[in-house]
């Protein structure tokens, strides 16, 4: 059961783009929504559908969904599919809960580029009133954990052998869960991620390492075989 906050007339919006400076921000709107007791929501658009996200893309998202659960954060929004502009896209979820405050990230390597320049917040304050803006700048020199690239995805499964979760790219009674592969680039193995998603509908991601699933599975296997 969620904590009912003290102020109902003030909201927090964050809005966070593909890198490791997401969670800093999210952090960030945390703080300042603990100051004023007040909801925090987290939003993310991308003009892709959310199942051609791509490992690196699924990854961040999965990360920022457990740190708003961590957090107590009201909803974590994502915008996929997204035609419009960030901005349009944006004031379209403020208007719906009833914003009062966005922070966004200060960072020339994202989508929110034109804030570095003014336009964004310009276009921004022309189509909503009556909000703040916060703009957060962001170290350029902060880099991903892993400086990793990857091929584009393949379907693929994963079966039990011998205790293990193999990758298999062969349809079986055999098989498990059926995703999609990521392959890291630069390898002759078949070393990446596996996407997929598990029997209570939620997505998962798993390192592979040679075709076999390094560390732990969380899903038991305990769905119908491809």
């Amino acid at each position: 059961m969620r904590k009912i906050k003290g102020r109902m007339d003030e909201s927090i919006l964050v809005c966070v783009y593909y890198g490791p400076n997401g969670e800093r921000l999210i952090r960030r709107g945390h703080k300042l929504a603990k100051i004023m007791d007040c909801p925090l929501y987290v939003l993310t658009v991308d003009s892709l559908p959310y199942d051609e996200f791509d490992a690196e893309k699924s990854g961040y998202i999965e990360r920022w969904k457990e740190l708003c659960d961590e957090l107590d954060v009201e909803e974590f929004i994502i915008r996929d599919n997204e035609k419009r502009s960030s901005v349009k896209a944006i004031a379209e979820v403020a208007h719906n809960h009833n914003i009062t405050q966005i922070i966004v990230g200060q960072s020339p390597q994202n989508r929110w580029e034109e804030i570095t320049k003014g336009s964004f917040v310009n276009v921004l304050l022309r189509e909503m009133t009556f909000i703040d803006i916060h703009l957060v700048s962001i170290d350029r020199t902060i880099k991903s954990e892993e400086d990793i690239l990857f091929e584009k995805g393949v379907r693929g499964f994963l079966r039990q052998d011998e205790g293990k979760y193999r990758l298999s790219f062969t349809r079986s009674k055999q098989n498990l869960y059926e995703g999609i592969f990521y392959k890291e680039i630069g390898t002759d193995f078949n070393n990446g991620v596996f996407k997929f998603i598990n029997n209570t509908g939620k997505t998962c991601q798993v390192h592979i390492t040679e075709d076999v699933v390094t560390g732990k599975m969380k899903e038991p296997p305990n769905v119908k075989a491809k």
